[in-house]
């Protein structure tokens, strides 16, 4: 039977979608059918068949798996569709999912997670399904790295993929990968897990070496970038070569907005860590082409802010918002600090946000793993100046300190 399967971002969610899938290695080939959702049952005569590329993943004597992908083109915006995977007599149920709109003007949700990682079936599982029940319609789930602990245990990545079941299914993900997401090669240096291209079906738009880690996507007047700072933080190459990729699709966006997401904080909530290598890099970057949202990790705590982040020589405001969240139960305590960039903050609290787009507003949310409102605010589009930041944190609601 198949298993692990998990829809994925293309370059243009409004006529394609990317799907993945495992089996055990005895399955040779397999499938993927297509259809128009419809409540008419028969709506699976209509169905079109594609046949995947797959993989053979082997870790010694602990794993042996085949992992198939495709992507299926052509398909109409703004369209409800159902598919299912399979072979022979094996097939998956049928999952539904939305193709993106081609007007930029139509709004939509997403949602963002910090790092996952670890007591992955048992804690985050719960966060997950909260999210999707606050955001069934959402267009993507974005992922700011260390989705799990160890980057070449395989049943780590099965406990994720149990955690998510079918909303993996039916919500396309965006994973940018953390730390714990890559290992050490022989020759010392980092390369993501062994699973990370096999299991997810990513585009190629990014800089050569980092293919699927470093990404971006056009979605309903959205530009959402994936950086690999774990490779910008460990290689002097990798890290020019994001650079100058960045550059160039920051600097040729046709999109309203542009949301940002990696692992490593520009700023972090830890007192005993300062990215100096990130913000020195990147910032000038998201100042110059006014960056709206960076979505980050890594710290295991939330933190948030815009206002009393300069704007590198400029002497005023940034008008890009920073935050960094987390949605797993490790957290940072003992070496959190408020720090003068953060406007809102929490520790020991797993946390999803939703964001709401629309062409003139960003509306952003965070909700605790048992459903309530921590903060939210808005960022509103001003011509010829930064966004102007409207704060909405729920009132009675204190700081999680």
């Amino acid at each position: 039977m198949p298993r692990r399967i998990i829809l994925n971002v293309t370059e243009d969610l409004t006529s394609s979608v990317a799907i993945n899938w495992q089996t055990a290695d005895q399955v040779k080939e397999s499938f993927a059918e297509i259809a128009i959702a419809d409540a008419d049952p028969r709506f699976v005569d209509k169905a079109i068949r594609k046949k995947a590329e797959t993989e053979f993943v082997s870790l010694g004597d602990t794993v042996s798996s085949n992992y198939h992908s495709l992507t299926f083109d052509g398909l109409i915006p703004n369209t409800k569709y159902a598919y299912r995977v399979g072979q022979g007599k094996h097939w998956s149920e049928w999952f539904h999912f939305v193709t993106a709109s081609d007007k930029q003007t139509d709004t939509f949700q997403f949602i963002y997670f910090g790092d996952v990682q670890v007591n992955i079936r048992s804690l985050w599982s719960r966060v997950i399904r909260e999210a999707f029940a606050k955001a069934p319609n959402a267009r993507l789930q974005l992922y700011a790295g260390d989705i799990i602990n160890r980057a070449n245990r395989d049943e780590e990545w099965e406990d994720w993929f149990e955690a998510g079941g079918f909303i993996h299914s039916m919500i396309p993900g965006l994973p940018s990968p953390g730390n714990h997401d890559h290992f050490n090669l022989p020759n010392g240096e980092r390369a993501a897990s062994v699973f990370w291209r096999p299991q997810f079906n990513l585009p190629l738009n990014g800089p050569k070496g980092l293919e699927e880690t470093c990404y971006f996507v056009d979605v309903q007047g959205v530009r959402f970038i994936s950086l690999n700072s774990d490779q910008a933080e460990e290689s002097d190459r990798y890290l020019e070569a994001q650079r100058v990729w960045l550059d160039g699709i920051l600097k040729n966006n046709p999109n309203t907005w542009t949301v940002v997401t990696f692992h490593h904080p520009i700023y972090s909530p830890k007192g005993t860590r300062d990215n100096k290598r990130m913000r020195e890099t990147f910032k000038p970057l998201f100042d110059r082409y006014g960056v709206d949202l960076v979505l980050q990790g890594h710290d295991h705590t939330y933190a948030r802010g815009m206002s009393k982040i300069p704007m590198d020589g400029k002497g005023k405001s940034s008008g890009t918002m920073y935050v960094v969240s987390v949605s797993g139960p490790k957290m940072t305590g003992s070496h959190v600090e408020k720090k003068s960039w953060m406007d809102r903050s929490a520790i020991y609290t797993q946390l999803f946000q939703v964001v709401d787009v629309s062409p003139q507003k960003l509306s952003f949310k965070a909700y605790t793993a048992t459903g309530e409102l921590y903060d939210a605010f808005d960022l509103i589009k001003q011509e010829g100046t930064i966004n102007k930041l409207v704060d909405r944190v729920p009132s009675g609601v204190p700081e999680r300190q």
